[in-house]
């Protein structure tokens, strides 16, 4: 077994050698993907260093900042190419616990998608502002609603993919971002028939660094489910 956790960097510098350690002493079988973004704090020249040092450790150097989406897109293709059995998206911050990982391997065994949950049980959030919390938990009820999704956090960034899953699923076609990237990719996985299956996590505010979220993320959110859902119909209308 090989599997891959494709992590997206953008000045995080206090964080991805703690979180590389985490990551590698969770499981013999774990891999690191960075993407790194140009950081201008100098946490791709760290990430380097931990390439030299861990053969589990790889890294892809980006021109400038690009994405979540685009990052997660070129990383899942990079992973595939080298042979990994799962693909697993984290963030950087130490906001997704690495203790969980051996938790997702286990679940991805018998489920196409796994998703970690902050709301599968009541809601698993430490430190997070009130308007941050709201905004997140009506995010996944309206795309609950708009989409048919049956999942209590449609916009979680800790997952798990079988390879078979990211292999079925035309990436090239994948164009959104942020919160509407983790939806367009749940949505696409339900459409397929794939099972998918939640874990509860707590989710804790960001160790150091600052929030990526903005207005134009929460936009395309509210936009993409709405195409995803016409898109749907529309196919049906026309026989596809």
């Amino acid at each position: 077994m090989k599997a891959f956790v494709i992590i997206p960097t953008y000045n995080e510098i206090d964080n991805v050698i703690n979180l590389s350690n985490a990551i590698l002493a969770q499981h013999p079988d774990l891999h690191i993907l960075f993407v790194d973004d140009n950081s201008p704090d100098g946490t791709g020249k760290i990430i380097d260093e931990l390439v030299a040092e861990h053969d589990r450790v790889h890294v892809l150097h980006r021109k400038g900042k690009m994405g979540l989406g685009s990052a997660y897109r070129e990383g899942f293709k990079i992973a595939l190419t080298m042979a990994a059995d799962y693909i697993i998206e984290m963030d950087a911050d130490f906001s997704h616990d690495p203790g969980i990982l051996p938790l997702f391997l286990s679940k991805i065994k018998e489920n196409d998608l796994v998703i970690g949950s902050r709301y599968l049980n009541g809601v698993s959030v430490v430190n997070w502002p009130i308007r941050r919390l709201i905004l997140s938990y009506f995010a996944s009820v309206y795309t609950r609603w708009v989409t048919g999704l049956q999942l209590r956090d449609c916009t979680s960034g800790f997952k798990c993919f079988r390879r078979s899953t990211l292999e079925a699923i035309d990436l090239s076609r994948v164009t959104s971002d942020g919160y509407s990237f983790q939806i367009e990719m749940n949505y696409l996985c339900m459409e397929k028939g794939f099972r998918i299956a939640e874990i509860p996590i707590i989710f804790i505010d960001r160790h150091a660094g600052s929030s990526k979220m903005s207005g134009s993320i929460v936009r395309e959110a509210v936009l993409m489910v709405w195409k995803l859902r016409l898109n749907t119909l529309f196919s049906k209308l026309m026989g596809k």
